[in-house]
């Protein structure tokens, strides 16, 4: 689906789903009732009504495999931020150990980390322009500090080692919720849906052919339900993008109002 759809707010993406399906369906609707004439209309009403289950079981069943793609990658695209910004808060606790000056290095450069990945990072990934191909600067440059760190006691090598980790971590968060950016459902997956839904409304117009006011409120109650299973598969399709989306303000919060070092007390 285009950027415009996506980055619609939830009500007006709501009017424009509910819209083109109530839209399709009263076409679908107008166009049997008209063919359904002479030979054409007993050829409708030939047509068993029994086949309309196993059409709607199959747009239940192609629903439920998008969908769950849909979700499962929104969750993980949550899971990334908060493991990130739980990885960085770590760094930020562990440098209280270190010197002073390491300290509020490291704090400078989570910090810029954060702000880049907020003012920047957020805005690529929500138009699917986010890639890997440069790493972060400052995770880059944190992580060379400490690894040229030379601890003076014991603490300092186990809080070292900590902070590398954490650090790792903290780059490979950042790599899952790039990579989870880029994703949405394929042009196939949406074709695919929307042509077994069309199937399924010309079944139920041909079926009940015989009775204007049947055939309306079975396609109404049925591209109802078209309808709301488009919409939420549509609101959660791009994880960092629109008004449903995965936003930064966990990262945020890892660094509260530029405290103060720690050791600077």
């Amino acid at each position: 689906m285009s950027e415009w759809f996506h980055n619609l707010p939830i009500w007006w993406m709501t009017l424009v789903v509910f819209a083109a399906t109530y839209g399709a369906t009263a076409i679908i609707y107008w166009t049997i009732l008209r063919l359904a004439v002479d030979e054409r209309a007993r050829a409708f009403k030939a047509l068993s009504p029994g086949m309309l289950p196993p059409l709607g079981i199959i747009f239940g069943l192609l629903v439920g495999f998008v969908a769950v793609q849909v979700w499962n990658e929104f969750d993980h695209a949550k899971a990334a931020v908060v493991n990130e910004a739980s990885a960085l808060r770590s760094v930020v606790l562990l440098a209280a150990n270190l010197s002073l000056e390491e300290e509020k290095e490291l704090r400078s450069l989570v910090s810029r980390h954060v702000e880049k990945c907020v003012n920047e990072e957020w805005r690529a990934m929500s138009e699917q322009r986010a890639t890997l191909i440069l790493p972060p600067a400052p995770m880059v440059e944190a992580l060379q500090r400490v690894l040229a760190y030379a601890p003076s006691n014991d603490g300092q090598r186990t809080a070292q080692r900590e902070i590398v980790s954490a650090l790792k971590d903290a780059l490979d968060a950042r790599r899952q919720r790039i990579v989870i950016s880029q994703s949405s459902v394929n042009s196939v997956k949406w074709t695919g849906l929307l042509l077994q839904a069309l199937i399924t409304l010309i079944a139920i117009a041909m079926v009940h052919s015989d009775s204007r006011l049947a055939c309306a409120i079975a396609l109404a109650l049925f591209s109802t339900g078209v309808a709301l299973s488009l919409l939420l598969i549509a609101s959660f399709n791009r994880p960092f993008t629109g008004e449903i989306s995965v936003r930064p303000d966990i990262l945020q919060q890892v660094m509260p109002d530029e405290a103060k070092p720690k050791n600077g007390l």
